[in-house]
C-alpha cells in the first residue's frame, strides 16, 4: 500500500491529473465508496484533502465512517467536470490518523469545522486511474470515442496470484485454443 506521496513520486503527471480533477471546484470533491457490514457498497460525496504528504479525508460520524473503521477498503472517484467526461479514480485502504500535529495542521488548512465529530483518515493508493476524453464539436459518434486511460498499480502490492493470467473460460461463447 503506497502513500499518496509515494504514488506521486512514481507517477507525478498521473498524480497531478488526478489532483486537478479532485480539486477542480476548489476544495476537493468526489464520491467515496466504502464496504458496508453486509459486504455491499456504500457511496457518499466527500471532500478529499490532497497534500504533498498524502491523500486524506475528514469523515463525520456516519455510516461511511463506521465502514472505514471496520473495513478500510475504499474507492474514491472524482466529480464529473462540466465541460468533459474526464474522470479520476483511486482505491486502497483508509487508516485513521492519530498524530495530533498532522490532524491539527490539516484541519486548519482544510478549514474543518472545529466542533464537529469528525475523524481524519489517510487513504493509501493501491490503484489510480485517470481517463481523459478529447473534446469534440464534430458529431455524436466522435463523442463516443475511447478515452485515453492511464492506470497505476502499486508495484509493492503485486502478488504472484494477482499477476498470474486468468484461466481460459470454456462454454458456449469461449473456446480454448488447441
Amino acid at each position: 500500500m503506497a502513500s499518496w506521496s509515494e504514488f506521486a513520486a512514481d507517477e507525478p503527471r498521473l498524480a497531478d491529473g488526478i489532483r486537478l480533477l479532485m480539486q477542480q471546484y476548489g476544495p476537493g470533491f468526489g464520491y467515496l465508496a466504502t464496504v458496508r457490514a453486509d459486504g455491499g457498497p456504500r457511496v457518499h460525496p466527500v471532500s478529499p484533502v490532497i497534500t504533498d504528504d498524502g491523500l486524506y479525508c475528514f469523515v463525520i460520524d456516519s455510516p461511511k465512517r463506521r465502514d472505514l473503521e471496520r473495513d478500510g477498503r475504499y474507492a474514491l472517484h472524482s466529480f464529473p467536470p462540466e465541460e468533459s467526461d474526464d474522470e479520476a479514480y483511486v482505491a486502497g485502504r483508509a487508516r485513521p490518523v492519530t498524530d495530533d500535529a498532522t490532524v491539527t495542521r490539516l484541519a486548519l488548512a482544510a478549514r474543518a469545522a472545529p466542533h464537529a465529530d469528525w475523524r481524519l483518515f489517510e487513504f493509501t493508493v493501491d490503484v489510480a486511474m485517470l481517463a481523459r476524453r478529447e473534446q469534440s464539436v464534430a458529431g455524436p459518434s466522435e463523442l463516443a470515442s475511447r478515452p485515453a486511460v492511464q492506470v497505476w498499480l502499486d508495484p509493492a502490492a503485486a502478488t504472484p496470484q494477482a499477476t498470474r493470467p486468468l484461466p481460459a473460460r470454456s462454454g458456449r461463447h469461449h473456446r480454448r485454443a488447441a
